[in-house]
């Protein structure tokens, strides 16, 4: 389960670190701008994952914009973390398929209840499967995924 040791500030938003993050890139485009009065990617995906919280306020997770998260082959970008856990970088959300949105949500219960916030590919949301960009580990971590590297690799 997630611990934490304080209350941080970025700018005005409030980040609890008891709590995990939910990051999503605004700036993505995706291609459909044209269709949605030049509105990016990024930001409906937002928007969306905005409005689908707004109908469960009591969600035990923080949300956050970030202008860009550098992943633009392969948008719309989020991203999890959470202090001591694995962190998670997904792409290729669809912000008219409301199932990627509703994986998230999905994604980040998993998240939670998970030691460490290790979530196996088999456990995640069909959408979280194949849209993963990267997986990272904590700082300090007992995952059997994780050794140290000396003069001897074990695979």
């Amino acid at each position: 389960m997630l611990k934490c040791y304080n209350i941080t500030f970025y700018g005005e938003v409030k980040l609890n670190l008891n709590r995990p993050i939910l990051s999503i890139c605004t700036r993505c485009r995706d291609g459909h701008e044209a269709e949605y009065n030049s509105t990016r990617g990024g930001t409906r995906l937002a928007t969306s994952v905005l409005t689908r919280r707004k109908k469960s306020l009591d969600q035990p997770f923080d949300l956050r914009g970030v202008a860009c998260m550098s992943q633009c082959k392969r948008p719309c970008i989020s991203a999890v973390s959470a202090s001591g856990c694995f962190s998670y970088i997904f792409g290729d959300l669809d912000t008219d398929k409301s199932e990627h949105i509703d994986a998230l949500f999905e994604f980040m219960s998993l998240y939670i209840d998970a030691p460490e916030g290790f979530v196996e590919r088999k456990n995640r949301p069909i959408a979280l499967q194949k849209g993963i960009l990267a997986r990272l580990p904590p700082m300090i971590s007992s995952s059997p995924l994780i050794v140290e590297l000396n003069s001897t690799i074990v695979v």
